[in-house]
């Protein structure tokens, strides 16, 4: 089994790479997911997040974390072991039932977190600074603040493309992203064989 994180920074296509990938064949794990299960009532981080913060929705986590660094470490160091714990059963049960497959873990911050020393391989979406505030700022609920806000606590892109095996460049059009991505599997499925 072939274990490749797919990362990228917020809104740069992350989930249109990874249902590409995951459409031609590839397992497919959204870290996103694995923390609301983790977060979820009997998930491994639910307690211990509710004993410190008072809640577990996401949410209200958001706005009192991502404005004190402090509080953002406190609920990382709670959450992501949880996380990654969840997500390396996940990788295992895949292996065993697909020992040639491909397993695509996507994660916003796989380099950030360590994670990404846990994968064979790394792909990075990549877009422009100005694409990624015009896609970001189309969510329900966002903001421009909350959006560059956001942008700026994350790691750049340029510094996440030197961890890089593969880079999707997803600044032009679906066909283009898809057509990067088809090459990207096709080598990946070549190591996993």
């Amino acid at each position: 089994m072939l274990k490749v994180g797919l990362t990228g920074g917020m809104a740069c296509g992350k989930s249109f790479v990874a249902g590409a990938l995951g459409r031609l064949g590839c397992h497919v794990i959204e870290a996103d997911d694995v923390g609301h299960e983790v977060l979820a009532p009997g998930g491994e981080a639910y307690d211990a997040v509710l004993a410190t913060f008072g809640t577990t929705d996401r949410l209200r986590l958001a706005e009192r974390v991502f404005s004190d660094p402090e509080q953002l470490e406190k609920l990382n160091t709670i959450v992501h072991p949880a996380v990654r714990a969840r997500a390396a059963r996940q990788f295992q049960e895949f292996g065993a039932r697909d020992p040639h497959g491909v397993v695509i873990y996507v994660a916003a911050i796989l380099i950030e977190s360590g994670a990404y020393k846990e994968v064979d391989k790394i792909v990075v979406v990549s877009c422009t600074r100005e694409q990624q505030i015009e896609r970001a700022i189309d969510r329900p609920g966002a903001t421009e603040a909350g959006v560059l806000a956001r942008l700026e606590r994350q790691m750049p892109l340029e510094k996440k493309r030197e961890f890089a095996d593969y880079i999707i460049d997803t600044s032009g059009d679906k066909e283009d992203t898809l057509r990067q991505t088809e090459i990207v599997y096709e080598d990946l499925r070549r190591l996993a064989s």
